[in-house]
């Protein structure tokens, strides 16, 4: 008689990435940017120069602060 021989088989897992928020900021946009992604799904641009399809709530994340730098340098200069 044979013995059978067996081997435990492991699922791998991904991890969720919605909750890696660590890494995520707000961003500053123009308003018409983030229009255009929200009705077209086209990358809206972020000051500091960062391209994506805004689809979260900015409420939840500190501000990018390179956008903030631009941006107040922006209001600074009265732009």
């Amino acid at each position: 008689m044979s013995a059978t021989v067996t081997t435990p088989v492991v699922e791998p897992t991904l991890a969720d990435t919605d909750d890696a928020d660590h890494d995520r900021f707000s961003h500053y946009v123009r308003k018409s940017d983030i229009m255009r992604a929200n009705i077209e799904g086209v990358p809206a641009v972020a000051l500091c120069g960062k391209k994506w399809i805004p689809n979260r709530n900015p409420d939840r994340y500190s501000v990018c602060p390179t956008c903030k730098e631009i941006y107040d340098a922006l209001k600074a200069a009265g732009r």
